[in-house]
């Protein structure tokens, strides 16, 4: 069923266009805008051309999304195939499926977003042109990502976007942005560069380099040695791009560099990146290979659940200075070991809930962090203890409708039952309770239980948060030393407070509703009728599963 019909040649040029427009974005932007397009400056004019090529960009995708046979979600659809290097038999093969759809919108979405919400606030740095040719470049290597069908073309849109996210943290980040920045490439390129061994191996030894073929083939042509080696050396690059336990380490220091939307983009698009390369690549194209390493990757998910709670709880304590953004970071290290997990079972059970809680992660975790930037931007700093003050009042007080938001993204992330955070969660856990044949029982029902300890650790340093910021610190000034008093923030201009009570801060603005609104819409819609997005990926995880064969 389609919603509308749309003929498949339109379909082809929607993908084309949705993958390919905003590189041609980010050549525009760094051109002298015409005299006509100008507007008040040069900054306002290329911020709007950011904003129009991504909005043009989510536009294509709802379409290519309406235009999609959800009968048949199994079989990819708007496809391009056309030779491009025949030596080597690489080819441009285009194309999407229920698995890939979803995170197709979802990038659309948060970087169409993103430029909206810097259109209004820019952070600060050395150039608006370069940063919104930064962005677009980062969408074009996002978006080619899930909708490649070639191993290499793959390897080339997973290489594009680590230069864009470089320069962002490098030139528009906070403190410490240089040493982040440096960190962060490092890590994602020595683990590329093992990667692309990997896919070069199957490639060589399978004869073909087309995603759909070797999925079919279903690691019949490949040894199980090759196999195992590929899954080890595409794994590793995989791993430090999604991030695993102990490969994380880059991830909270860029998280808290990087400017607001780098941050966003960060954990809403690029870690979803390495997932989707366990999804599509691994689990069809060497399902022996990853049945060898899935207790492991099983074992090191669990232990990410845990240490990114147990690291999220040390940051929110009181005293401790920990910042905010980089606590969400550390949440983003367990939240994307239930991911991993799920994974590991090699069920349909827990690979759609990998997918549903990728999803999910990326709509709670980009509005954290919208919302955690829009904080430091009032108090100047992401510091919890100063965040909690010593009033009694903070957010609920000050800013109530941002306080209220900001419970609300908390407690998604938490997994409440009727928002998006629960069910993939849920499903994941439930796929570790009956792994897939030749995968250990006992073993998988022990990292069930941990990853289920895992939920109620996030649910204490979430509520913790929600109290402190929310609610602020109820210690008595005459219990605090000077030195240990912290400054209540200015009151924002134009909002007089009566004596005794908080100084007010601004609540939200306009841009900022329109930017985070459909976020939190989409995390009630995804909790309260998750067939929309488990329609989509169970027919194609099926097909996966089974070797191509629906």
């Amino acid at each position: 069923m389609t919603v509308i019909d749309i003929s498949p040649s339109v379909m082809q040029f929607l993908l084309a266009f949705i993958v390919v427009a905003p590189l041609l974005g980010a050549v525009a932007a760094l051109l002298p805008a015409p005299p006509g397009l100008r507007g008040r400056n040069p900054d306002q004019a290329v911020l709007r051309h950011g904003v129009t090529v991504t909005g043009a960009v989510l536009l294509a995708a709802i379409v290519l999304a309406v235009g999609f046979d959800h009968d048949h979600p199994a079989t990819m659809q708007a496809t391009t195939d056309i030779s491009w290097i025949p030596a080597l038999d690489v080819r441009v093969h285009l194309g999407i499926d229920g698995i890939s759809l979803p995170l197709l919108l979802l990038t659309a979405l948060l970087t169409f977003l993103c430029a909206l919400y810097s259109y209004f606030k820019l952070p600060a740095g050395p150039s608006a042109k370069a940063f919104t040719a930064l962005v677009l470049v980062l969408e074009s290597g996002t978006l080619a990502t899930f909708a490649v069908l070639d191993l290499l073309l793959f390897f080339l849109a997973f290489e594009m976007v680590l230069i864009p996210m470089y320069f962002l943290i490098a030139r528009w980040g906070g403190d410490q942005r240089q040493a982040a920045a440096w960190k962060f490439i490092l890590y994602t390129l020595l683990g590329s560069v093992v990667m692309l061994l990997g896919l070069l191996l199957i490639g060589l030894r399978s004869g073909t380099f087309d995603m759909v073929a070797l999925a079919t083939d279903n690691g019949r042509g490949l040894t199980t040695s090759v196999q195992v080696i590929a899954v080890l050396a595409i794994g590793l690059g995989l791993a430090v791009k999604t991030p695993m336990w102990p490969l994380h380490s880059w991830l909270p220091d860029a998280h808290t560099a990087a400017p607001t939307v780098g941050s966003v983009l960060l954990a809403g698009v690029l870690l979803k990146m390495g997932t989707y390369g366990f999804v599509r690549i691994l689990l069809p194209i060497a399902p022996d290979g990853m049945r060898t390493f899935a207790p492991y990757l099983a074992a090191f998910a669990v232990v990410g659940i845990v240490y990114g709670s147990l690291a999220c709880l040390a940051l929110a304590r009181n005293g401790a200075k920990g910042d905010l953004k980089r606590l969400i970071a550390y949440s983003s290290v367990g939240h994307m070991g239930f991911v991993l997990l799920g994974i590991a079972t090699m069920t349909p059970t827990g690979v759609n809930g990998a997918l549903f809680a990728n999803i999910a992660h990326g709509l709670i975790t980009g509005l954290l962090f919208f919302l955690v930037g829009a904080i430091k931007d009032r108090y100047g700093t992401a510091d919890l203890d100063t965040l909690a003050g010593a009033t009694g009042a903070a957010l609920y007080g000050r800013a109530p409708r941002l306080g209220a938001l900001l419970a609300f993204a908390a407690v998604a992330s938490l997994g409440l039952p009727g928002l998006a955070g629960f069910w993939g969660e849920m499903l994941t856990l439930f796929g570790a309770y009956s792994p897939a044949e030749g995968l250990s029982r006992p073993a998988f029902r022990t990292f069930m239980a941990i990853g289920a300890s895992g939920t109620l650790l996030t649910a204490a340093y979430m509520l913790i948060v929600v109290r402190r910021v929310c609610m602020g610190e109820h210690t008595p000034h005459s219990r605090l030393s000077p030195d240990d008093r912290t400054p209540a923030p200015a009151p924002a201009p134009g909002r007089p407070t009566a004596a005794g009570s908080p100084p007010q801060l601004a609540d939200i603005q306009r841009y900022e509703a329109a930017a985070w609104t459909p976020l939190a819409a989409l995390t009630v819609l995804a909790g309260l009728w998750p067939a929309v997005l488990l329609g989509l990926t169970d027919p194609a995880v099926q097909k996966l599963l089974a070797g191509g064969k629906s």
